[in-house]
């Protein structure tokens, strides 16, 4: 049977099976093995499955995905989200649409100590969205602005989807974590400008917080010292050179241990919190391994036929100029953002685009941030925008619907930072160009 041909079906069965409710890592696993049996035959399919999962996931490197996840859960669980939103309102409050904004910079505070956005989502949500409700808040401002800063916990680190764009493509853990750093603040100030200017249209001055002095504002700051002492020790770590990612998550997610034992908060549920942060830690593991497995067979398969190779071959040589190939490439992640998760997203496309645009000469952190800002994209537009469905689930009395537009208004901001990053490579690279090695 033709190779072609072959490919065609291969992809088509992946969209099937996922369209059956299959799960992603078995519809990938499943339709590379379809292609690899087709092209070879199951023979030589079962010869290189005795070990492939051991050989993809038995990695050093990948260590630092529990960790990191780990590290965000007793972060949780020690309440740190509910202490930054208390500093965050104390500074920004009393302006138009100050506890959108304070929702803002509490998901950034909390997305340095947690890698994952929908824990982030979910954690100030808990906090944020009942504060506002109670002060009066346009429902749809509240639920977009704490859907829309959920997204920060995939892109400021300690980001467990920058390790998976890592792991995937080989490039440095370290570069891509501090990477992620300036494009995280960027977007955190761009969500509170525009937060800033719905505000002042929707929203009545009645719900704004009374001006705090100075005073109030710094003794409130002391309250952060989490985040601060996690943030050196997880970046500023990395950033020198005196840890690997690896050891930095192990010793944040000691810290993050040490905050959660001597949490008045936690005082009388240690052990519940426990559990639940060990179990949460190991589903989501297990997830990302599981996915890794799938696309690593699939991925196989297509390196088998080169499907790859050819098409960056083709793309290189059609004349066309590559920065333009690179924003084609980009804005598919748009319609794919809205019916998969980011991690399937990655692992099917980035087989086939990052040779597309390793072959062009493009710096593989700077295209992996973009990816990563386009992923961001897919977590909060419809059908299946997983932070939307997060809020909704928190506050029942906004319909998912409105929650979905409220978020609407931050995609539009979402694609200006991207233009942004895009036509400025430097403002990704600089940074982890000037960290030192280890």
């Amino acid at each position: 049977m033709d190779v072609t041909l072959i490919t065609l079906l291969a992809v088509g069965l992946i969209f099937f099976l996922m369209a059956l409710g299959t799960p992603v890592f078995a519809a990938l696993a499943l339709s590379g093995a379809f292609g690899i049996v087709m092209v070879e035959n199951l023979g030589f399919l079962l010869a290189r499955l005795k070990s492939f999962s051991f050989s993809h996931t038995a990695s050093y490197a990948l260590t630092v995905i529990p960790l990191f996840i780990l590290m965000g859960a007793f972060a949780h669980h020690a309440q740190v989200g509910k202490r930054l939103f208390h500093v965050a309102n104390k500074w920004v409050g009393h302006l138009p649409g100050g506890l959108a904004m304070a929702s803002i910079l509490t998901s950034a505070g909390f997305a340095a100590t947690s890698g994952s956005s929908v824990a982030t989502a979910a954690t100030v949500g808990a906090v944020a969205i009942p504060e506002m409700k109670e002060k009066g808040y346009d429902p749809r401002l509240a639920a977009g602005a704490v859907a829309a800063g959920g997204v920060l916990g995939v892109l400021i680190p300690p980001s467990v989807l920058l390790i998976f764009y890592a792991a995937l493509t080989e490039v440095s853990a370290g570069k891509m974590l501090i990477a992620g750093f300036v494009p995280g603040l960027i977007t955190t100030v761009a969500f509170m400008i525009g937060v800033a200017l719905i505000g002042h249209r929707v929203q009545h001055h009645s719900t704004r917080a009374p001006k705090a002095s100075w005073g109030e504002r710094l003794s409130s700051t002391t309250q952060a010292w989490q985040v601060l002492v996690l943030f050196v020790i997880v970046l500023g770590g990395i950033y020198l050179g005196l840890v690997t990612p690896t050891e930095a998550g192990a010793i944040g997610a000691l810290a993050a241990l040490l905050m959660l034992v001597f949490a008045k908060s936690a005082r009388g549920r240690l052990s519940t919190a426990l559990s639940e942060s060990f179990r949460s830690t190991a589903t989501t593991t297990v997830m990302i391994l599981f996915t890794m497995i799938g696309a690593g067979i699939f991925s196989f398969f297509l390196t088998l036929v080169q499907v790859p190779q050819m098409i960056a071959g083709a793309i290189t040589e059609s004349g066309i100029p590559p920065h333009l190939i690179v924003a084609v490439l980009l804005l598919l992640y748009i319609p794919l953002g809205m019916f998969l998760d980011a991690f399937s997203m990655m692992v099917i496309t980035l087989p086939i685009v990052f040779p597309t645009v390793s072959g062009l000469g493009f710096d593989p952190i700077w295209f992996g941030i973009l990816c990563v800002k386009m992923c961001e994209i897919g977590l909060i537009t419809p059908p299946v925008g997983l932070n939307c469905f997060v809020i909704a689930g928190i506050d029942r009395d906004t319909p998912l619907p409105d929650v979905f537009r409220g978020a609407l208004w931050f995609v539009a901001i979402e694609m200006v930072t991207i233009v942004l990053l895009f036509a400025f490579p430097s403002i990704i690279t600089w940074l982890p160009d000037t960290m030192m090695a280890r």
